[in-house]
């Protein structure tokens, strides 16, 4: 049996990262935002979504650093 909420949409995350849905289409063809197309929709593992976030938040700012 599939978990559906394994897998997010892109106005799903758009929801949770209370971004524009175009901010998150974008951030997924540059590759800044991690997600796959299934035919012509974005699909996103929250999974690794969740990841991306923590990963980004436990990162030094510039103006930390100095």
């Amino acid at each position: 049996m599939v978990d559906t909420e394994e897998f997010w949409t892109a106005e799903e995350v758009s929801a949770y990262l209370r971004l524009p849905q175009s901010t998150v289409y974008k951030f997924a063809q540059e590759k800044i935002l991690p997600g796959f197309k299934v035919g012509k929709h974005w699909r996103f593992r929250r999974e690794t979504i969740l990841k991306w976030i923590d990963e980004r938040e436990n990162k030094p700012s510039i103006s930390s650093l100095n």
